[in-house]
């Protein structure tokens, strides 16, 4: 672990998309002064908005970080405890020239991070900025405080901004689980000018996730949701991570939406009142999302994992809309930025127009037989990949992420974690016993 002086952190806690490690280990609360300081250095911005979510550290290290932004010289706009989709409407908005997000998603207690951005809320990565950022850290400053704080409630204004974005939903009874997280106030306020029965699951906010942790990516954390859901009659399940980026939806009859199903049915949904514009997905989505973008339309664009490639491609492309395997779901409206509200009432919507229920919807995108992703440890990733490479020479092979091999048959992506020594597999075939020959070939090779 590399440390630089004047405050404890490790050089690894700067990953391709944010800042995220556990407080006490990977960085210490001063660094949050540091780090303040650096990044109005680097951008010379005028003002900060600050968001945060309600982990244990977050109000310490909020602290500290305005601290640090002020003595740049720089303003801080202080949103309070918020989701994390309400701080990028805020920073794009209100035009404000920077913004600066604590939070740990949905990672465990004892983690905490940092999301930073530039104006319009785009997004600052390791390589978009956040190396030269973590360079400036650890540098003599003055102590004469500079700049001021204002405090300012986004709320309501992001409630009627994610209202605007339907027409018309029925009376639909709907199981929410938000993982003792941050999600719960914006969701209440939502569904108080629906006419649906919300039936609420782990709505108190704590932190510490005493009933399961906020990652609605892993199944564990749904069980509960799906139990809900089969006890009440209910049309809908939806589960939101930890800062309420992201949304993973359930069926009536508990079955879990993939991310790139999701983004299959709201492609559909907004390409027939906007046809002809793109629509951008991760690599590893179904064969059946590309195909659903070109049938109603669209113009399929495939993109990089990862949120902040993934807003950068919809900007360069015009695209409406972009969806993630993960549960991020981006929308043009909302400044390219991912909303889990604004999903949740699209697929509402989609529900109420075409007069089916989500299982109804869900049934013709499931074509091919998907694995899943598949975390696999390796010592060397590179390594492993490049003995991957080498067995599918005579392949089609794409580099945008990894390595992603496709035929007629089947396809497969391998790419390196960002934060974690595995490579993450995910494969689809046209038969199982193909996708199941395939995934222990790679899976025995690596």
């Amino acid at each position: 672990m590399e440390w630089v002086s004047k405050m404890n952190f490790s050089k690894g806690i700067f990953r391709a998309y944010d800042i995220r490690g556990v407080v006490g280990k990977d960085f210490d609360i001063n660094f949050a002064f540091h780090l303040g300081r650096a990044f109005v250095d680097f951008l010379k911005c005028k003002t900060v908005v600050v968001g945060r979510d309600a982990r244990v550290t977050s109000n310490e290290i909020f602290n500290e970080l305005v601290r640090g932004i002020n003595n740049a010289g720089a303003d801080v706009i202080d949103l309070g405890e918020c989701t994390t989709p309400m701080f990028y409407y805020t920073v794009a908005n209100e035009s404000y020239d920077s913004g600066i997000m604590i939070t740990a998603s949905h990672n465990p207690a004892e983690y905490n991070g940092f999301k930073l951005t530039r104006e319009e809320g785009i997004p600052i990565g390791l390589s978009s900025g956040g190396s030269e950022i973590r360079d400036l850290i650890g540098q003599d400053y003055s102590s004469n405080s500079k700049g001021t704080v204002e405090k300012y409630d986004v709320t309501d204004e992001y409630v009627e901004h994610c209202l605007k974005s339907i027409t018309k939903i029925k009376e639909f009874k709907v199981v929410v689980d938000v993982g003792n997280g941050m999600a719960g106030f914006l969701v209440k306020k939502i569904f108080d000018a629906l006419p649906c029965e919300l039936i609420e699951m782990y709505f108190d906010v704590d932190m510490s996730f005493p009933n399961h942790e906020a990652n609605p990516a892993l199944p564990e954390n749904l069980v509960d949701l799906k139990n809900k859901v089969l006890e009440t009659g209910a049309e809908l399940g939806l589960a939101f991570d930890g800062d309420g980026d992201r949304i993973f939806l359930l069926t009536e009859k508990g079955e879990v939406l993939s991310g790139d199903f999701t983004t299959a049915l709201i492609a559909k949904t907004l390409l027939a009142k906007d046809s002809g514009k793109a629509v951008v997905y991760d690599l590893r989505s179904s064969w059946a999302t590309k195909e659903m973008i070109e049938k109603s339309g669209g113009i399929p664009k495939e993109s990089r994992v990862g949120y902040a490639f993934i807003k950068k491609l919809m900007r360069e492309t015009d695209a409406i809309f972009a969806g993630e395997l993960s549960g991020h779901f981006y929308y043009k409206y909302n400044f390219y930025h991912e909303s889990a509200i604004i999903t949740a009432l699209k697929i509402m919507e989609l529900m109420c127009s075409t007069n089916k229920s989500l299982s109804e919807l869900l049934k013709p995108l499931k074509t091919y037989f998907q694995s899943g992703e598949i975390n696999k440890s390796v010592e060397n990733r590179e390594l492993a990949l490049a003995k991957i490479e080498e067995e599918f020479k005579d392949f089609s092979i794409s580099r945008l992420d990894g390595i992603k091999v496709e035929t007629e048959d089947y396809w497969f992506n391998l790419r390196p974690s960002n934060t974690e020594p595995v490579v993450r597999f995910t494969a689809e075939a046209k038969t199982q016993e193909k996708l199941d020959e395939i995934t222990n070939k790679v899976l025995s090779l690596i």
